[in-house]
């Protein structure tokens, strides 16, 4: 295993691997907690048409995952309040979207390794350059993080209080869509855009199921994502089975391991407090 650290491709794979399960369990908190999810689902097939797209055109299909979820993400960030209860119209955009993607992929035949690349992912093929747009991604995407993540929390917690108080939260909510989609397309590297669900969603909700506290659900989400990712890379090293398989299986097995520990630890007759976090962004009342 020490000795496969000296392939570029290893190296590569790991560093790519790392700081898109960072930036993935940071933003799938708020996607959770937002319960955004579907959102990131469509952003991630409407990434599949941007790719196909690229490729038809012959640039690299990052560049076209990285284009078309932004637009489609400040698209949907100018509904507002009106991107709640508009799944049936979204539903149609993503079906159009992935039409339109099938449509690419009839049209480009020249090479379909690429075309599983984009539906599965392919860590091990991503190269320095890739791994330089994934560390530019990264650190953009945590420093706007972490300015805007206190009143994004108090934003996603409880939208009526936090605009009556003065927080910009139609603002925030397309900021937020636009670090989503920038996530998006950097997970696709990882796990494609038919399993990004796994890296984007899947550790903060089990890491939900066990602390309801913000900074420590956003650490254990963080770890879930590193341990996924690495476990995969080094399983694959091993076995002869994707990495995309086997990121998804452990991130699968924490999430139902988290849900036994749930119930362990709260009965169902305990009820958790409905909005978790609450208290770091609003005082007591008195």
């Amino acid at each position: 295993m020490l000795d496969l650290f000296r392939h570029e491709f290893v190296q590569n794979a790991f560093l790519a691997g790392t700081l898109v399960a960072i930036v993935s369990a940071m933003v799938g908190y708020f996607v959770v907690l937002r319960g955004q999810a579907f959102a990131g689902e469509t952003l991630s097939h409407i990434g599949f048409t941007g790719a196909t797209g690229a490729a038809l055109l012959g640039i690299p299909s990052l560049y076209g995952v990285f284009l078309l979820t932004i637009l489609a993400a400040f698209g949907m960030g100018a509904l507002g309040k009106r991107l709640r209860g508009r799944d049936v119209e979204i539903g149609m955009v993503l079906s159009f979207m992935l039409g339109l993607g099938v449509l690419f992929l009839s049209l480009y035949t020249q090479n379909s390794t690429q075309t599983v690349n984009i539906l599965f992912g392919s860590i091990l093929s991503i190269t320095h350059e890739n791994v330089l747009i994934t560390l530019g991604v990264t650190l953009g995407s945590m420093a706007i993080l972490a300015v805007i993540f206190r009143p994004l929390l108090f934003a996603s917690i409880d939208p009526a209080v936090a605009e009556a108080r003065g927080v910009p939260v139609h603002g925030l909510s397309i900021v937020f869509l636009f670090l989503m989609a920038t996530t998006v397309s950097g997970a696709v590297l990882v796990v494609g855009v038919l399993l990004v669900f796994a890296l984007l969603v899947v550790p903060a909700a089990s890491a939900e199921q066990i602390t309801r506290r913000p900074l420590a659900t956003l650490g254990l989400a963080v770890a879930i994502s590193l341990v996924s990712t690495w476990g995969g890379l080094v399983l694959a090293f091993i076995g002869h089975l994707p990495v995309s398989f086997y990121i998804v299986a452990l991130t699968s097995m924490f999430y139902f391991a988290s849900r036994l520990v749930n119930h362990f630890r709260n009965p169902p007759h305990y009820r958790q407090p409905p909005h978790p976090g609450k208290e770091l962004i609003e005082p007591p009342a008195e």
